[in-house]
């Protein structure tokens, strides 16, 4: 008999795997459609459409959507400006790897909107990782950066990009 349950269970443990990947083969196109459409209200005017559709994505962590989410409230489309909301939105989506959002990131450390003051170290930080993303504008603001800060905090903002590389681009070196 317990040779019978041990079989069970083996048959039975890679059961959650498989699930997972039919729900991404499944529903993750339906979840791009809306994004889709989303985008394409934004783009509209419809900033109320947009944003309801974003938001149950955004809340389940879908990057693109966080970052657009964090856009709705940079620029105050659809719903009253808040740097606090657009900040923790954009980052939701940076730590995730989304290049546009870590841009967002470091231009709201650069300027220092929301924020007690710039933090140019942090700015400098998120854009070279953007910028390794693949965001082709991150490396100009990298480069605006860089002209405000001295070598120490260059020093400091490589420290800090050498941290989040392993967990942002864990198949590179």
């Amino acid at each position: 008999m317990f040779g019978m349950v041990s079989k069970t269970n083996a048959f039975l443990r890679p059961l959650p795997a498989l699930c997972a990947v039919c729900l991404v083969l499944f529903v993750a196109p339906f979840a791009l459609a809306d994004i889709r459409a989303a985008q394409d209200a934004m783009e509209a005017g419809d900033f109320e459409t947009s944003y309801r559709e974003l938001l149950p994505a955004a809340q389940s962590g879908n990057a693109t959507a966080e970052e657009l989410i964090g856009i709705h409230y940079a620029m105050g489309l659809g719903r009253e400006r808040d740097d606090e909301r657009a900040f923790d939105w954009y980052l939701r989506a940076a730590i995730k790897g989304h290049p546009g959002a870590q841009s967002g990131v470091g231009w709201y450390y650069e300027i220092g909107r929301g924020m007690p003051g710039p933090d140019l170290v942090r700015a400098y930080a998120w854009y070279v990782l953007s910028a390794l993303g693949g965001d082709p504008d991150a490396a100009i603001s990298q480069e605006e950066v860089i002209k405000k800060m001295n070598a120490e905090e260059i020093e400091r903002g490589n420290r800090l990009v050498d941290d989040y590389k392993p967990h942002l681009f864990p198949n590179r070196r």
